[in-house]
């Protein structure tokens, strides 16, 4: 007999497979909490019991799998030698992820259109980001200097250059979105990079 911590175990997995299915479907704003439990054969409490709302499963759902794609990328990472090796494990884990599938990406996108209108999932957007940075700091600071810059940029790049190949695959090959990483960690890391000096105006 299933204990009460495997049997929540049990409806918290099969709630966020049942938002997966749902919010790739019909996206989250055409999701509600009703049809997620319906799906899962669970009621709306439980929905709420585990994650707090809409909002919560969609955020658990996303963290479920950063958590577990950084854990395919870290070992991956280990082997690689090269800044153009590291950043091509970046690329084809984003490009085509073990881990979430294509769902990844446009669920990625909802979160941003949905931050971008509720304050509270801009923040745990932000925090989560700010993470992501400091690794790609960390990355591409063992070929040398990088500066903090450098996070929000190769992520900016990454996400934009996926989004690219969805609309035109072949617009985008994987030698383009390497290069172009490479090309951005380069010029984040050049001390002469300062908007006093290239003319850049502050926002």
């Amino acid at each position: 007999m299933a204990t009460q911590g495997e049997r929540r175990a049990e409806t918290r997995r099969r709630l966020l497979t049942a938002a997966a299915e749902l919010f790739a479907e019909r996206g989250v704003d055409g999701t509600s909490i009703d049809a997620i439990a319906e799906r899962a054969d669970r009621t709306s409490g439980a929905v709420y019991d585990h994650f707090g709302g809409k909002d919560g499963v969609l955020i658990a759902l996303l963290d479920t799998w950063v958590e577990e794609l950084g854990l395919v990328i870290g070992a991956e990472l280990s082997t690689a030698t090269t800044l153009a090796e590291r950043l091509a494990v970046l690329w084809r884990n984003v490009s085509e992820p073990v881990v979430g599938g294509d769902r990844w990406i446009s669920l990625e996108l909802e979160l941003w259109a949905h931050a971008a209108r509720n304050p509270d999932a801009r923040e745990h957007l932000v925090r989560r980001y700010r993470g992501a940075w400091k690794g790609i700091v960390e990355l591409a600071g063992r070929s040398g200097d990088a500066s903090p810059e450098v996070g929000p940029a190769v992520i900016g790049v990454l996400l934009g250059l996926e989004l690219m190949r969805r609309v035109d695959p072949a617009s985008v090959t994987d030698e383009l979105a390497v290069a172009a990483l490479v090309g951005v960690v380069a010029g984040t890391s050049r001390p002469d990079l300062d908007p006093q000096t290239t003319g850049a105006t502050a926002r």
